[in-house]
């Protein structure tokens, strides 16, 4: 097998995967003989945290699959971690937002092959030899249709179907024995939600089925680009080009604050827009599945979005009215209508006490960006926010466990929490309450 295909054999890849945790445990030991012989404890732990990180995800980018996916939703909430913890860790956690390494070219025509069929050259007249993108399941090479247009031809690894379960499965036994990485995040429930999605992430008809919906609503539209399905077929879906100067994740390493206003306000817009106008929920935030358009004169244009493996296909084509209602009544500082509101939905139960005060200040993540003509999104923000909400000598932190997120909300949750992620890394401010107003049902009318 080439070095840079996917490693397929469960047995492989699950022993990579359990060493991270024996590595963190043996450069921790390593840190303590050191501090032992004299050295700063300040200076071992960035370190251990460096070698760490390293270790971490250079292990799950290269694993792709499930391991990468994994990542990459880490990735997202890195906004959210202690500075003396993110800090070692950044650079290795947003690499694995906008690259991957390659698999073979021969592999690519094989797949494509096995998905077009043996005269898939006579529609693919010509294929880009190097991937222009590539990710935790598939990789994207350029090329150009029969009918003379350029295309973006995403082709799923081999065994990535394999890889993707058996990953998930072993990072689920590893939860606890990876959480000291990631302090402050709940490792465990965003496993299972990967799990729960895993089947349709492989499905790339169903993925077309999802793209052409969006296509449609989103065409001709001055602020968001989808592009066209062009085929589909097996492991393969080709799609119309999308010239675009990078991702999200390039804004957040170097764009200027002009260029993170800007994108991030589009990027808020179709979080928010999209279930109105297609009853789905795009719920892959990562900031690789979104490129950025200049206008003709080079300055911030449209933003465009890719990847729709991971969509909520919503009840009632959108998004829930009684989850608008609620965070205006958060906004406008209703505690006790709040907690009202939440027993009525189902996120408190009927013997479940909870002092409202409490209710309101756990949810403030959700609600401060509301409450406010424009809000300043940034790291320190999140950081501080969080840590308040996850540390045990605080009196919100009991509020966690007394919540109870309905099922057809877990995926709007963390789909939220990832763009509040993705809006902090890129430090933007945005009209989020009017944002809210003119594409969530219930907040304007609450």
């Amino acid at each position: 097998m080439a070095d840079r295909d996917l490693p397929r054999r469960a047995a492989r890849r699950t022993a990579r995967l359990a060493a991270l945790p024996l590595g963190y445990a043996g450069r921790t030991a390593l840190g303590l003989g050191k501090r032992l012989g004299g050295a700063p404890a300040e200076t071992v732990m960035t370190e251990i945290q460096q070698r760490t990180a390293e270790q971490l995800f250079r292990t799950l980018g290269e694993l792709k699959g499930g391991a990468m996916k994994f990542g990459q939703a880490l990735s997202v909430l890195e906004a959210a971690l202690p500075e003396e913890v993110a800090g070692p860790y950044r650079e290795q956690l947003t690499k694995l937002q906008d690259a991957a390494p390659p698999m073979p070219t021969q592999t690519v025509r094989e797949q494509i092959e096995k998905a077009l069929g043996p005269d898939w050259r006579e529609q693919l007249v010509w294929l880009d030899g190097g991937p222009t993108a590539a990710a935790s399941i598939g990789q994207v090479h350029r090329g150009r249709w029969h009918d003379g247009r350029d295309v973006a031809v995403k082709v799923q690894y081999p065994g990535a179907g394999e890889a993707l379960h058996s990953d998930l499965r072993q990072l689920a036994r590893l939860g606890r024995t990876i959480a000291p990485v990631m302090p402050g995040i709940d490792v465990k429930p965003l496993v299972e939600e990967m799990q729960a999605r895993a089947v349709e992430e492989l499905d790339y008809e169903l993925e077309a089925e999802a793209q052409r919906t969006f296509a449609e609503a989103f065409r001709g539209d001055p602020h968001i680009a989808v592009p066209d399905v062009v085929a589909v077929g097996g492991e393969v879906l080709v799609s119309s080009w999308m010239e675009s100067s990078g991702s999200l994740a390039t804004v957040i390493r170097e764009g200027s604050q002009e260029e993170r206003d800007h994108y991030g306000e589009l990027f808020a817009e179709f979080v928010f827009a999209g279930p109105s106008r297609t009853g789905m929920l795009h719920a892959d935030p990562h900031p690789g599945n979104y490129r950025t358009i200049p206008d003709e004169d080079g300055n911030p244009g449209r933003l465009g979005v890719l990847d729709f493996g991971a969509v909520a296909r919503l009840e009632g084509h959108g998004l829930p009215a009684a989850m608008g209602r609620l965070i205006r009544i958060a906004a406008d500082n209703d505690p006790g209508g709040l907690e009202a509101g939440l027993r009525a939905e189902g996120f408190l139960k009927d013997r479940t006490r909870v002092e409202p005060e409490l209710l309101l200040d756990y949810l403030s993540p959700f609600v401060e960006p509301a409450q406010v003509e424009r809000f300043k999104f940034s790291r320190e923000w999140m950081r501080t926010t969080f840590q308040r909400i996850n540390d045990p000598r605080q009196p919100t932190y009991t509020v966690a466990l007394k919540l109870n997120l309905p099922p057809s909300y877990l995926l709007i949750h963390r789909t939220w929490l990832g763009g509040i992620g993705v809006l902090s890394q890129l430090e933007a401010e945005a009209p989020f309450r009017q944002i809210l107003t003119d594409y969530l049902p219930g907040f304007a009318s609450a």
